[in-house]
Parts: C-alpha cells; sequence; structure tokens
C-alpha cells in the first residue's frame, strides 16, 4: 500500500516559526528515505500555531533538499487566487522539479475572518464561483483551450487534485476528472460511502485516466500502546484549544497537556477527538488502517501526524513504514 504525509507545519510550544518549517523539510526529507510516496502541505493564514501560509514557497526549498519524493499543496486555496497564477507557480515548480508536483485544490479559507477579509474582498463569491475556477485551472494546467500559456510549460504537468471532507467534494471531483483526497481526519461524513459515489460517478477528462484516492488519516504510533496515547495528549489538547481560540501557543508538551486536562471538565470533547485519530503499536496501527483501506477502497493512505516532539512524530512515521513499505 502506498502512504504518503500530510503536514500542517504546525509550531510546539518550544519552537519558533522558522524552526517548524525547518522540521517541515526534515520530515520530507526522513519521508523520502522511509520510502512515502508523497509529502503535502497546508495552507493557513494568521493562525499562531502553523507555520506555512505559502506552501508554494516551502516547496521550493522541500523540492531543492529532496530528490524523488512527490511533493505538493495540501491544499491551494483557489478562492484566494486567479487560476493563472497558481497555473503560473507549479508550472514553474514542475519544470524545477519534473514529476514531482501535486496541486491540491481546496475552497476553505484556512484561517479567521480578518484573514480572510485581509486576502479577498469577495471571498464568498468565488467560493460560488468555484467550479469556474477549477475549470479555468484545468485548462491552464492541461495546456488546452486557452489562449494564453501559464508558463513556464513544464514537460510533465503538475497532477490535480481535489481536496475535501464531504460529498459535494467527491462529485465535483469526479465530474471534472480530478484525483481525490478525503479529509477523514477533519471529517464526520462517512468516508466510504462518499468514495464510492466519487468512483461510480468519475468521468475521465483525459484517455486513459482512472479515479483515484487518497485517504487522509491522523495517525500517532509508537513502540506501546501507553506510550502512543501519552504522547497523542498533545496533539488532543491542542486540538481543544484551537476549536477554543486559545492555541495560539503552539502544540503543548506532554507534560503542559496533562496540567490542562486536569482542570478540563467535558472529557467528552477528549473522546470525540480520539475517534477520529489511530493512536497505538505498529501492530494496533496497521490493523486499523487496512481495516480502513479495505471499507474505503482508498488507493493511497496520507498520514497527519501531530506531536510536541520532532523525534516522536519521526519514529511515528518510521515505525508505520516498517509495516507497509517493503
Amino acid at each position: 500500500m502506498k502512504l504518503s504525509i500530510l503536514d500542517q507545519s504546525p509550531i510546539s510550544t518550544n519552537q519558533t516559526a522558522n524552526e517548524a518549517l525547518q522540521e517541515s523539510m526534515k520530515l520530507a526529507r526522513i519521508g523520502e528515505t522511509l520510502g512515502y510516496s508523497r509529502y503535502w502541505i497546508a495552507e493557513h493564514h494568521a493562525m499562531p500555531g502553523l507555520a506555512c501560509s505559502a506552501p508554494e514557497v516551502m516547496l521550493g526549498y522541500i523540492g531543492a533538499n529532496t530528490k524523488n519524493i512527490r511533493i505538493g499543496s495540501g491544499a491551494v486555496l483557489l478562492p484566494y487566487y486567479k487560476p493563472y497564477k497558481v497555473a503560473e507557480t507549479y508550472h514553474m515548480l514542475s519544470t524545477l522539479f519534473p514529476n514531482r508536483i501535486d496541486v491540491g485544490i481546496g475552497r476553505a479559507p484556512g484561517g479567521p475572518a480578518e484573514a480572510t477579509n485581509a486576502l479577498s474582498d469577495n471571498y464568498l463569491q468565488h467560493v460560488y464561483k468555484m467550479p469556474d475556477l477549477v475549470n479555468e485551472l484545468i485548462k491552464y494546467i492541461d495546456n488546452e483551450g486557452t489562449v494564453l500559456e501559464a508558463s513556464p510549460l513544464p514537460q510533465i504537468s503538475p497532477d490535480l487534485w481535489m481536496l475535501g471532507t464531504s460529498r459535494k467534494s467527491g462529485i465535483f471531483a469526479a465530474e471534472n476528472g480530478l484525483a481525490y483526497s478525503f479529509g477523514q481526519f477533519m471529517s464526520d461524513e462517512n468516508g466510504a460511502e462518499i468514495v464510492q459515489q466519487y468512483r461510480q460517478s468519475f468521468q475521465p477528462r483525459k484517455k486513459g485516466q482512472k479515479p483515484y484516492v487518497i485517504m487522509a488519516l491522523s495517525v500517532i504510533c509508537a513502540e506501546t500502546t501507553q506510550k502512543a496515547e501519552e504522547i497523542a495528549l498533545s496533539s488532543i489538547v491542542w486540538e481543544l484549544q484551537n476549536e477554543s481560540m486559545e492555541g495560539n501557543k503552539g502544540v503543548p508538551s506532554v507534560d503542559e497537556a496533562k496540567k490542562i486536562l486536569l482542570n478540563l471538565r467535558n472529557l467528552k470533547s477528549i473522546e470525540r477527538i480520539k475517534k477520529k485519530m489511530i493512536i497505538g503499536t505498529p501492530n494496533e496501527v496497521k490493523s486499523k488502517i487496512l481495516e480502513i483501506q479495505s471499507h474505503v477502497l482508498a488507493d493511497e493512505i496520507m498520514i497527519l501526524t501531530i506531536t510536541y516532539s520532532s523525534k516522536d512524530k519521526h519514529q511515528s512515521y518510521r515505525l508505520i513504514a516498517e509495516q507497509f513499505i517493503k
């Protein structure tokens, strides 16, 4: 089974943004060494706990420090941008790093309302125009049906992906002949049904094209279940802090997380977050991932791992790779 990495470039409480971005580059290099198929980095705005507001900049840096792993955006928040400029940017990356670039497309704001207003005067209007924006981007990326070329034209075009968490995104990906990545780690929807509908509705935009699905999961793996559960506390507490707009200090250490949990009254919220995560030993994680993969029939599993310690994160990805990648 193919495995990939999704990175939100989180900042731990003991890190600067610079250090977090350097860790993202290191994670891509480690992922390449371990045999992961691709590395995607997310776009967020005005979120102090997340370091990457411009994936296209980081991809140039990461591409120059890796050799073979596919790299991409997870995702370009298209309502903020002109499709022509997006095509130019990713064509240039594809020219620099041939046959390695993915363009993930999303429509979420990726930050608070203040950031959305600062980035766009008419964000909601562009959300409503998303089908037109995507179709325009497809034409530039495929270099078909346009008078204007989005130069430089690479020898191999970047791959286009639709990222989503709902039925609507799956249907949209199918109707436009796009590969589809479903973010199960941030969705309450039934991923298996959405993927099945995507496959049944898929309309190839190129000859020989077939539907392709990535299932994105939140996973933390360690040598023992107890250690994995302990490491996961940082991610769980940080998620709770983000929900209450208190996550601006970054991912807390395990000790910090334990202290915060002592004052937490609503324990149901912890279980709610844990239900969207896979936490355990290599065998436990492997069993759960295989169960999800066989149920959803995903072509690839993309793993998001948020920990306080970079060492714990790297070890988690390493342990998982040893179970799947030969």
